[in-house]
């Protein structure tokens, strides 16, 4: 029996963090990119298991940061029109 790959874990813990957490959330997304990244490079050396957890990882990781993105964007944008307007 083989062993799950504990990056890949985190990595979509990370992922799933970056989901959820604002702000803060495009460190953990940045993270769990690279964290996947590791993981399934060692997946592909040692035949562990945990593919799946590393892509999902990957794909939370990458959909979160793009939503903190966003938020950040429409902050900056919200402020500076009422900055302007007021």
């Amino acid at each position: 029996m083989t062993q799950t790959n504990t990056q890949s874990i985190v990595s979509l813990t990370l992922g799933i963090l970056s989901l959820m957490v604002p702000f803060l959330g495009i460190i953990l997304g940045i993270a769990g990119i690279i964290t996947a990244n590791i993981s399934m490079k060692q997946i592909a050396i040692s035949e562990e298991n945990g593919k799946g957890f590393a892509i999902s990882g990957l794909i939370c990781s990458i959909v979160g940061l793009i939503i903190q993105l966003f938020t950040i964007l429409a902050w900056i944008f919200f402020f500076g029109l009422a900055f302007l307007t007021g």
